[in-house]
């Protein structure tokens, strides 16, 4: 996909999300809490990746000025007899 296309695309996405909160005040109690239920599993998919790759970078690249040595890999070399 371009990256036309896939702006394009955001932009039709980012449009009907805004006709739905548009149409939200009038709509059934049915439909008003299926968009919520919707709404936060998407911000919890979110909020769990952010957390997921900032405790990855945290970890892996030495963010805390100590890095751990533990996960180095080792080259294992035969003995010579």
């Amino acid at each position: 996909m371009s990256s036309e296309g896939f702006l394009k695309e955001m932009q039709t996405i980012g449009e009907k999300f805004l006709l739905k909160l548009q149409k939200l005040p009038k709509a059934d109690p049915v439909e008003i809490v299926s968009f919520c239920v919707v709404l936060l599993f998407i911000v919890t998919v979110l909020v769990l990746m952010i957390i997921a790759c900032s405790c990855c970078c945290y970890s892996c690249c030495g963010c805390d000025r100590h890095p751990d040595h533990r996960r180095r890999k080792i080259q294992v070399r035969p003995t010579a007899h």
